[in-house]
């Protein structure tokens, strides 16, 4: 009889549990990108809307019980990612002369390990500069005695000379995580059993969610350094 850690270690159920924590960050993106959209409200009403929504994401009990499994959900997600690019690598080993892997693929199913890792790194820096922050520095307060993560926000995408760094640093990252959609979201639910007679809806699906998302993600640093 096969041990549990001998069934989640096969390639099979690694790639379901890669699927699972693939829709339950596809499904966050959503409500992250909800939220994080009120920051196109640069007035004094608007920062206090998203304060309190910073508020909320971090005090509520049943949210902050699903941000620990989210953290843990894109750190077993990155990490077996790239062990499984890596493993598919050395199962391929030497490349045939005749083959041409850009006839067979998109260029974002082969570059998912690469993807995965400008994403992992941007997901490091946003967390250091925001969420570590909120948690542990020395934050400002608003009007209404919140901790102000709006100040915080725009003034590093608009003040100071690294601001447009800050600001081309996540409009790449956007563009990683669009291309990561792009292949991510078809690969998730085929994974899951949508059949063949779904696929081209569940494509047009995927590639409208992996642009319109992050673009609106990428469009919010734009419109902060250009109005703040």
């Amino acid at each position: 009889m096969a041990t549990a850690a001998g069934i989640f270690g096969t390639s099979i159920a690694k790639k379901y549990w890669m699927a699972l924590t693939g829709l339950f960050l596809i499904l966050f993106l959503i409500v992250h990108l909800a939220g994080n959209l009120q920051l196109l409200d640069l007035s004094p009403e608007g920062r206090a809307v998203f304060n309190e929504y910073t508020v909320f994401m971090t005090t509520f009990p049943v949210v902050k019980v699903i941000s620990y499994v989210l953290y843990l959900s894109i750190l077993w997600h990155a990490v077996e990612g790239l062990w499984l690019t890596v493993q598919n690598r050395r199962a391929r080993g030497v490349s045939y002369k005749n083959y041409k892997p850009g006839r067979k693929s998109l260029w974002a199913s082969r570059q998912m390990g690469l993807l995965g890792t400008i994403i992992l790194a941007f997901i490091v820096i946003h967390m250091g500069q925001f969420w570590y922050g909120y948690k542990f520095g020395d934050m400002p307060i608003d009007a209404l005695g919140q901790k102000d993560m709006a100040q915080v926000v725009i003034s590093t995408f608009s003040e100071g000379s690294t601001a447009l760094i800050f600001v081309l640093i996540y409009v790449v990252a956007m563009a990683a995580i669009a291309f990561h959609l792009w292949h991510g979201f078809e690969s998730t639910f085929q994974t899951l059993g949508i059949t063949a007679k779904t696929h081209k809806t569940l494509q047009l699906v995927g590639r409208t969610y992996a642009l319109v998302v992050s673009l609106l993600f990428a469009i919010i640093p734009v419109y902060i350094y250009l109005n703040a």
